[in-house]
This record gives structure tokens, C-alpha cells and sequence, in this order.
């Protein structure tokens, strides 16, 4: 039992001596270590003109750097207290070191230098040239690349189609051609053309056929026969230039063999009257193949087109464009006053009376008085065309050809139609004057007007009714020999 204790005793002992060996050992590692760790100097050294060139290239890098710094001195200031106070649960993980960064970025610069230097290099520098064109062609190429992909493809399309043109003759292809458009339809057309000239009044005027052909093409031009091969506009007066124009589109038109509806605009606005009625008659036949519109600002010219279309036994329907708050070319069914007839006429009266008597009610004066004599001015044009459409039985009729002596079968004049139709013409023409409107005299009120308006409409039913029994007591009477054949105006 001694002997076994002395053994433990001498084991202890020896175990103690290692460790205090291996602890001076550590001891003098740790020494050796942190001697030369606590003089070393951790300041990066980098001064402001190479922090702006390190921003300058990579903001972020220069950012991270100048951060580094001062963490890397608080670490090393955190591992001196834990060495001393063997406390090193406050040391903070390592850190991330921005020197590889660093260490690219440098060698980016180096590569660059690398670079500049080759090119100063005239030879090394045309080559780089060459190589940055090349790399820049690219570049744009791509950015167009769909654009030249279809132009290349055209192009190749078109080379194609020059070959193939190479192997075509169009000779013979260009005589069938002039020989077929000389025989059938320039000359179809140039009949059409002078048909309709003589249709219109310029039939002095005659067109010629002139044809040739190109490439397989034929190209036809009719020319006017004119004296000393002057120009159209030096030779044909406005209105027979607009002459040719419409017989022109009446030929090709006619050609086509389509039904289908034509419109005018002003078609007669510079003719002459003879020519405008030739127009009109021509505008007529026409409307019997085909749908004619015709806009007019011409009166005459549209009661001419009426005259036409009832001869032709043609359907006409007319109406006006208007301008109105809605708007400019408002359609309206009715025709302007002038076109209308007594009845509508005296109609349209009507309606303008009420607004009148609207005006004078909410004591719009100075609009009442203007309005009042614009009725009276129309008041007088209904009486002249209640003369010429119901007591002259349209024998005579503004804006129409001929005289109808038939219709004098019911022509009766009488002392009271005298005097009627004398009284109602003065009244209108006292108002309708200029001194009317500068204020010379009194306006009627409308009830007065009102009045007006009714006697001239009960006059004209009155005249319309003995007119037609007129006509069959003169016309179911025998005839004499000799006799005139409409009694003379009773005395």
C-alpha cells in the first residue's frame, strides 16, 4: 500500500510539471503572437484621390473600404481585451475582406493599361480599330436585324423577277392590245362622248382617238378637235368646259353597265339657260337607268329638273340642306319658300306667324318687327305665285319653258280678283320696303298678319275650285268656228 501511494504521489507530481511545461509553452506561443499583433499598424493608408478613383470605377467597392477600416481597428482592439481577460465571447466574427475586390479591380486597371499601351502602337491600334468596328456593326446589325432579314428577302424576290422578265416579250401582247382597246372600246366611247356633247349643246365639239401601247399596256387618249391645236381652256368657254366634264362622266358612266346611283354638285352653276335646260333633260333620261342626286344652290335649274322628270315620267324627290343649332347639311324635307308652291307656301307662313306672335308676346320688339317684315316680303311672293300657279292656271310659269294655252280653258279674271289680288300685292309691298325696316312705319301685330295669311289661303281656294269648273263647263261646251276658245275677262 506505501509502495502504490509513493507511485501516485510521483505520478501527480509529473503530471503537474507537464502541464506547467505545456502552459509556459502556450504562454510563450501566445507571447510570440500577440507581441507582434498588438504593434501592427491596421491603417490602410489609402488617401483621398485614390478613394475617388476606386468611387469613380466601383461606388460600392470604395463604400465597403472605407468601412472596413475602422471595424478592422475596433477587432483588433476587441482581441487585445480577450487575450488579457481570456473573455472572447465579445470578439465579433471575422470580417469581409474587401482586398479580392480590390485585387480584381487592379487587375481590370493593369489589363486596361495593358491595352492603351498595345494601341499606342500604330499597327496594335489599327487592328483594336478593327476589331471594335467589327464588334460595333454587330451591335447595330442586331438592333435592325428584322428590317434587313425583309429587305434581303425582297431583294432576292426582285432579282427572281428580273430573271424571269428577261425571258418575256410583250410585242405581240402590245399589238393584240392597241388593235382590241381601237376597235371596241376607245371607239365605243369616243360615239359616247360625242353623243353626249350633242346632248348638251357642244356638239360642234367632236373628240378623235389616239392609242399606243407599252409594255403590254394599252393607253388610250381621246382628243378634242380643235381649231389651231389650242389648249380646251384657251378655246371652250366656263360653261362648256363644265359641259364637257358632265357629258365625259355621262360616257364612261353609261360604258360601265352598272346601275348603280351618280350625284352631282352644282352641275350647272356657270352655264348658260340653254344649256342648263339640255342638262337638266339629260340628268332626267338618265334618272330613268339609274339613282341621280343632284345638289343645287340654282332655283331655276331645279324647276327645270321638275319639268324634265314629269315629262320623263321619272320619280323625283326633292329636299333641302339646312343649317340648324344641331349642326351644318341638316336634311329637311321641304324646299326653300322660293321652291314651294302657293298651298306650301302659304303654309310655311303659318308656321313663321306663330313664332311671330311668340315674339310679340315675350316682348321681343326689335326681333317681332324684323320677322314681321320678312312675312310680309314672303306674303308677297305667295301672291305672285298664286297669280301664276291658280288664277292663270300655270299658263305661264316663272322658271318654265313654255307657255300652256290648254290650261287657259280655266281662266277666269274678274273685277274682284283685281281688286283682291291689288289690295293684298300693296299691303305686302307697303311692309316688305326698306322703309319698313328703318322704322318709317308701324309693323302689323300678328293677328293682323294672321288675318293677311288667311285671306290670300280662303282667295286661293276659292280661285282653285271656279278654275277647275271652268275648265269642264269649256270643255264639255261645243266649240265655234272662228270663235276664240276662252271667254274674255267678264267687265
Amino acid at each position: 500500500m506505501a509502495e502504490g501511494a509513493t507511485r501516485l504521489l510521483r505520478f501527480e507530481a509529473f503530471i503537474q510539471q507537464e502541464a506547467e511545461k505545456t502552459s509556459q509553452t502556450r504562454r510563450a506561443a501566445l507571447y510570440a503572437e500577440y507581441k507582434p499583433f498588438i504593434a501592427q499598424n491596421l491603417t490602410l493608408n489609402l488617401d483621398d484621390v485614390t478613394y475617388g478613383e476606386i468611387e469613380a470605377l466601383d461606388p460600392k467597392l470604395a463604400a465597403d473600404v472605407k468601412a472596413f477600416e475602422p471595424l478592422l481597428a475596433a477587432r483588433q482592439e476587441a482581441i487585445k481585451a480577450a487575450v488579457l481577460s481570456h473573455q472572447w465571447e465579445g470578439v465579433a466574427q471575422a470580417l469581409e475582406n474587401p482586398a479580392p475586390r480590390l485585387q480584381a479591380l487592379a487587375d481590370k486597371l493593369n489589363t486596361a493599361a495593358e491595352t492603351l499601351e498595345k494601341a499606342s502602337d500604330e499597327k496594335a491600334r489599327a487592328t483594336l480599330q478593327k476589331q471594335f468596328m467589327e464588334l460595333n456593326a454587330r451591335v447595330k446589325l442586331r438592333e435592325v436585324r428584322d428590317a434587313v432579314v425583309t429587305a434581303v428577302g425582297k431583294l432576292s424576290h426582285q432579282a427572281k423577277l428580273a430573271q424571269c422578265l428577261s425571258a418575256v416579250k410583250t410585242n405581240a401582247i402590245s399589238l393584240k392590245a392597241s388593235d382590241m382597246a381601237e376597235k371596241v372600246v376607245s371607239k365605243e366611247l369616243a360615239e359616247a362622248l360625242n353623243r353626249e356633247f350633242k346632248a348638251l349643246g357642244v356638239g360642234a365639239l367632236s373628240v378623235s382617238l389616239q392609242s399606243r401601247a407599252d409594255r403590254g399596256k394599252a393607253l388610250h387618249k381621246l382628243k378634242l378637235e380643235l381649231p389651231q391645236s389650242r389648249s380646251p381652256g384657251d378655246i371652250l368657254s366656263e360653261g362648256e368646259q363644265r359641259a364637257v366634264a358632265i357629258g365625259s362622266f355621262l360616257a364612261e358612266v353609261g360604258l360601265s353597265g352598272g346601275k348603280g346611283g351618280i350625284v352631282f354638285d352644282d352641275p350647272v352653276s356657270s352655264l348658260d339657260h340653254r344649256r342648263r335646260e339640255r342638262v337638266a333633260k339629260r340628268l332626267a333620261t338618265e334618272a330613268a337607268y339609274r339613282q341621280v342626286v343632284v345638289f343645287t344652290h340654282d332655283i331655276y335649274f331645279l324647276c327645270l329638273l321638275v319639268e324634265e322628270a314629269k315629262t320623263a315620267g321619272v320619280a323625283i324627290s326633292t329636299q333641302s340642306l339646312i343649317r340648324r343649332a344641331e349642326g351644318f347639311g341638316v336634311a329637311d324635307p321641304e324646299l326653300p319658300f322660293e321652291g314651294k308652291n302657293a298651298s306650301k307656301r302659304i303654309g310655311a307662313l303659318k308656321a313663321q306667324q306663330q313664332s311671330i306672335a311668340k315674339l310679340h308676346k315675350d316682348g321681343e320688339e326689335q326681333e317681332h318687327r324684323k320677322q314681321t317684315i320678312d312675312a310680309y316680303f314672303r306674303l308677297r311672293m305667295a301672291w305672285e305665285r298664286a297669280v301664276e300657279e291658280v288664277l292663270l292656271r300655270e299658263v305661264i310659269l316663272r322658271f318654265r319653258k313654255g307657255v300652256e294655252t290648254q290650261r287657259l280653258a280655266g281662266v277666269v279674271v274678274d273685277d274682284d280678283d283685281y281688286a283682291q289680288v291689288n289690295a293684298g300685292m300693296t299691303k305686302c309691298s307697303n311692309y316688305a320696303h326698306d322703309k319698313a325696316l328703318m322704322g318709317g312705319i308701324a309693323v302689323p301685330d300678328p293677328d293682323e298678319l294672321l288675318a293677311d295669311i288667311t285671306a290670300l289661303e280662303m282667295w286661293r281656294a276659292q280661285i282653285e275650285k271656279r278654275g277647275v269648273e271652268t275648265a269642264k263647263k269649256r270643255k264639255a261646251a261645243p266649240t265655234v268656228s272662228g270663235a276664240p276658245a276662252v271667254a274674255a275677262t267678264p267687265g
